[in-house]
C-alpha cells in the first residue's frame, strides 16, 4: 500500500465552507490522503495596526471548526494549526516545519478576496514545486449558522 499523500490546506474565512469540503473529498477519493488545515491569524479591521497577533483568538476556533467539518465529511485531518498573519509567510513556515505533497488554497471570490488581490495562489506556485489547487468558496464561514453548531456540538 502506498503512503498517504499529505496535503496542506490554507484557508481563513472559508475554512469550513461547503466548496472547500467538496474539493477535499474529491482529492481524497483519488488516493489516500491526510490533511493539515492552516488558518493564518489574519487580524480583522484596524486590529492589525495595534497588534499583528490580534487575529489569533479568531483563527483558533475557525481552525477547530474547519477541522471538525472535514472530519465529519470523512476526511483524515492530521492537524489544525494557526499560522503567521501573512498567509504567504504562514505557508512558508508550515513547509519548513513539515513535508507536504500538495497545497490547497481556499479563498473568497474575486473582488472580495484579499488573498486573490495579493495573488496568493500564484505566488505559492512560484515559491514551491508542489501542486497548488485553488478553491473558490462562494460562501463565507458557516460557523455562525446555529443549526450547524448544534449539529456538530459546537457551543456559542
Amino acid at each position: 500500500m502506498s503512503p498517504k499523500a499529505r496535503v496542506l490546506v490554507v484557508a481563513n474565512r472559508t475554512a469550513d465552507s461547503s466548496e472547500l469540503i467538496a474539493a477535499l473529498r474529491q482529492r481524497a477519493a483519488r488516493s489516500p490522503t491526510r490533511f493539515t488545515l492552516l488558518v493564518p491569524a489574519v487580524p480583522r479591521g484596524l486590529a492589525w495596526a495595534a497588534d499583528m497577533k490580534a487575529g489569533g483568538p479568531e483563527a483558533a476556533p475557525r481552525a477547530e471548526v474547519g477541522a471538525r467539518r472535514m472530519r465529519i465529511a470523512g476526511l483524515e485531518v492530521e492537524a489544525a494549526i494557526v499560522g503567521d498573519p501573512d498567509p504567504f509567510a504562514a505557508v512558508g513556515d508550515a513547509l519548513r516545519a513539515d513535508e507536504f505533497d500538495e497545497l490547497v488554497v481556499s479563498t473568497l471570490p474575486r473582488g472580495v478576496s484579499r488573498w486573490l488581490r495579493m495573488s496568493l495562489p500564484h505566488r505559492l506556485r512560484r515559491m514551491t514545486d508542489l501542486p497548488v489547487l485553488h478553491v473558490t468558496a462562494n460562501s463565507r464561514s458557516e460557523q455562525s449558522d446555529p443549526r450547524l453548531r448544534e449539529l456538530e456540538g459546537v457551543s456559542s
